[in-house]
């Protein structure tokens, strides 16, 4: 076995023990069947707080308000005059609103597989801003180390991120890096983020039953859910650009 994919199959290895929560392996000759469900068993259902009943609150007793004595003039009365008092609307509590339910999560959608040091990856197509061959990046100092700078095309500035380095940064090595092959940019949405990849693997049509989908918040908000079948990661576009933006990497 070459070194090359001795070390992607360590990062395989390492990509599904990330994506299940460190689930312990399946021995080898495990029925696949008992592979995935090692893997897909690390969603755990939301804890809900007990629901307190708010105290009642007594009305407060507003004391009437006494207007001062006005003297009349000499010569012509006044008749009394009576204060309108207009009473506050009440303004309805603000109801929450519900959360968006992406476009993808609607029956069958088409997903791009892309590999990144052997790991393969895919994204939902919808959320796929385009793709460019990769060109020579300029660094910039100051910046976190999975940003590998930016490349221009067509006068647009892409930040170029190391996808290896940010889903993997203590795995990644000088050994690592040196074996990558960039090839490709994959941008996300319509915001200036690129993932750098080694290859486009194809786009898949899948059922909503096929991705073990993510429920819960909680740690990897970019991770949409498991594709069953192909054993990898869905990414979640809209969170992975929320996280690129405050400069967090995928442990944060």
């Amino acid at each position: 076995m070459s070194d090359l994919q001795a070390s992607q199959k360590v990062m395989k290895h390492y990509m599904n023990a990330l994506l299940t929560e460190d689930v312990v392996e399946t021995p080898i000759d495990q029925a696949k069947k008992q592979q995935l469900n090692a893997l897909l068993a690390t969603v755990s259902a939301p804890v809900i707080a007990p629901v307190k009943t708010p105290a009642q609150v007594k009305p407060a007793v507003v004391a009437p308000v006494v207007a001062p004595a006005v003297k009349a003039p000499v010569a012509t009365p006044l008749a009394p005059v009576t204060e309108q008092v207009k009473l506050a609307a009440v303004v309805p509590a603000v109801q929450a609103a519900a959360p968006v339910v992406k476009e993808y999560r609607k029956g069958r959608f088409q997903a791009l597989f892309f590999t990144v040091a052997g790991l393969k990856v895919a994204l939902p197509l919808k959320a796929l801003g385009g793709i460019h061959k990769i060109m020579p990046v300029s660094s910039l100092p100051g910046q976190p180390q999975w940003l590998k700078g930016v490349m221009l095309y067509r006068e647009q500035k892409i930040n170029v991120v190391d996808t290896a380095l940010w889903v993997m940064p203590e795995k990644y090595d000088q050994e690592l890096a040196e074996k990558l092959n960039y090839q490709y940019v994959i941008m996300l949405g319509n915001s200036h983020w690129g993932l750098a990849c080694d290859t486009l693997v194809n786009t898949i049509a899948l059922e909503q039953d096929e991705v073990k989908w993510r429920e819960t918040e909680g740690k990897r908000p970019w991770l949409a859910g498991l594709i069953k079948q192909h054993m990898c990661a869905l990414l979640d576009v809209d969170a992975l650009i929320a996280l690129l933006a405050k400069g967090m990497n995928s442990q944060d």
